[in-house]
C-alpha cells in the first residue's frame, strides 16, 4: 500500500466547516488503495487562547501544566476530523500522542521527537483507511505529556514521513514557498522547487512557511515536502534535495524584533565565552549573529536574541558574571534582521559586492555569512527600504 502523509494547520481546521471541507478532500486521495495518516493542528487560534488562559491564572505558568493543557487543542481536531470521515463512510481513526507512540524528550514546550512506533501505525492501516493524528505533541519514556514547541505539527509531520518512508504533504493558508513575504513584498514569486538548504536557512532567518526543525528531520531521512494552500488547486511548493535551477539568490527573509546585546570590557578569558553561550542553550535562548572582537586587554561580544527574551539573557548575564568587574552590558531593540539565500552563491562571484551596493549607505550594526547566506542588523525604520532594494537587486 502506498502511505500519504498530510498535515493541516490551525487555520485550515478553524471551524467544522472547515473539517468537513478537509474530509471530503482526504476522501479524493484514496482512490487507487492510497492510505492517508493525516497531522492536525487545533482549531483556529485555539492554542493562543489557551496560553492566555494560563496565563491569566499564572504569570508563568508551570511548564510541565502547561503541556497538559496545550495537548487537548490537537485532540479535538483529531476526533472531529476523525468523526466526519466516518460520517462519509471512510475507515478512520483518531490517536493522541500516547497511542501513536510518539516518545519525545523530556523537555516541556521545546521536546524533540525520539521516536514513532510504526507498528502500531502500520497495523492499524491495515484496517483503515485514514488515521488522523495529533500534532505538536508526544509522550516521554515515563508518560509525560510533552510539546514540541513552534512548527511542532510540521515536524510531527515529516517525522512521521520519516519513519514511514512516505512523502509529506503540509496544508495551510498559504500556497507555497515565495522568494519574499508576499505581505512585506507583494509582487514575490512562487518557488517551484526548493532545496532542504536552502529552505533551512530561510527558516531560521524567519521565513514562517515551515519550522526549520522538520526541513532538518526531511534532509536526514530524504523526505520531500509538498507545501500548497487547503482552499486551493493552484500547484504549491516542493521542498528537495537538489534543483536543476540553481539561481544566485533563491529568497529574501526577513526577522523582526531584534535585539542586540553587547558585552563589553569582559576580562580576557575565552572560557567565558564558551559559558555564557552554554547557559543561553540552558536556558533555551536562540542567540545569533555572533561577534567576539579581542581588544588586547579584553573581549567585547555582541549577539542578537528576539526582544521577549531580554530580561532572561540579562538575568543570565549578571547571575554568571556577578564574580567579575568593569564588564557592562547594553542593550539595543527595534531592529530587524535581513537574508538573502541562495545555493547559487556557492559558485558565483560578486554576490557581497551586490548586496552591499543594493544596501547603499544605511547603516548596518552585524553582518553575518555563510556559503549560501548573507544577513545584515539595521535598525527598524530602514527595513522597508533595504528590502526593496534588495529584491529589486536580486529579482525576487
Amino acid at each position: 500500500m502506498k502511505i500519504i502523509v498530510q498535515k493541516y494547520g490551525g487555520s485550515s481546521v478553524a471551524d467544522t466547516q472547515k473539517i468537513k471541507a478537509i474530509a471530503v478532500k482526504i476522501s479524493n486521495r484514496l482512490d487507487g488503495g492510497n492510505k492517508i495518516v493525516v497531522v492536525v493542528s487545533a482549531m483556529g487560534k485555539t492554542t493562543d487562547g489557551l496560553v492566555k488562559l494560563a496565563k491569566e491564572i499564572s504569570a508563568e505558568p508551570d511548564p510541565r501544566e502547561l503541556d497538559m493543557l496545550l495537548t487537548t487543542g490537537e485532540q479535538v481536531t483529531a476526533a472531529l476530523l476523525s468523526m466526519a470521515l466516518r460520517g462519509s463512510g471512510i475507515g478512520s481513526v483518531s490517536l493522541n500522542a500516547y497511542q501513536a507512540g510518539i516518545t519525545t524528550t523530556r523537555e516541556f514546550n521545546e521536546a524533540r521527537i525520539k521516536n514513532f512506533k510504526k507498528d502500531k501505525i502500520l497495523k492499524l492501516l491495515e484496517a483503515n483507511d485514514v488515521l488522523v493524528v495529533t500534532g505538536f505533541q508526544g509522550v516521554t519514556d515515563d508518560g509525560e505529556l510533552t510539546t514540541l514547541g513552534r512548527g511542532g505539527s510540521d515536524t510531527s509531520a515529516v517525522a512521521l514521513s520519516a519513519a514511514l518512508k512516505a512523502d509529506c504533504e503540509i496544508y495551510s493558508d498559504v500556497d507555497g514557498i515565495y522568494t519574499a513575504d508576499p505581505k512585506i513584498h507583494p509582487a514575490a514569486k512562487k518557488i517551484k522547487f526548493i532545496t532542504y538548504d536552502e529552505m533551512l536557512e530561510l527558516a531560521s532567518t524567519g521565513a514562517k512557511v515551515l519550522h526549520s526543525r522538520c526541513v532538518e528531520i526531511a534532509k536526514k531521512h530524504r523526505i520531500n515536502i509538498y507545501c500548497a494552500s487547503t482552499f486551493s488547486d493552484s500547484e504549491g511548493s516542493y521542498v528537495v534535495e537538489n534543483t536543476i535551477d540553481q539561481p544566485v539568490v533563491t529568497g529574501l527573509s526577513v526577522m523582526e524584533n531584534q535585539t542586540q546585546v553587547t558585552i563589553t570590557n569582559l576580562e580576557l578569558d575565552y572560557s567565558l565565552v564558551k559559558t555564557i553561550f552554554e547557559d543561553a542553550a540552558r536556558e533555551h535562548l536562540n542567540v545569533d549573529m555572533i561577534s567576539i572582537i579581542n581588544t588586547g586587554d579584553t573581549l567585547n561580544i555582541s549577539f542578537t536574541i528576539i526582544e521577549e527574551k531580554k530580561k532572561h539573557i540579562d538575568a543570565s548575564l549578571k547571575k554568571m558574571l556577578k564574580h567579575l568587574k568593569g564588564w557592562n552590558v547594553n542593550y539595543h531593540s527595534g531592529y530587524a534582521k535581513i537574508s538573502v539565500v541562495g545555493v547559487g552563491m556557492k559558485s558565483s562571484y560578486g554576490v557581497a559586492t551586490r548586496f552591499f551596493g543594493a544596501l547603499g549607505d544605511t547603516p548596518i550594526r552585524l553582518v553575518t555569512t555563510s556559503e549560501i547566506k548573507i544577513s545584515c542588523l539595521l535598525e527598524d525604520k530602514y527595513k522597508e527600504k533595504a528590502i526593496k532594494s534588495l529584491v529589486a537587486e536580486f529579482k525576487l
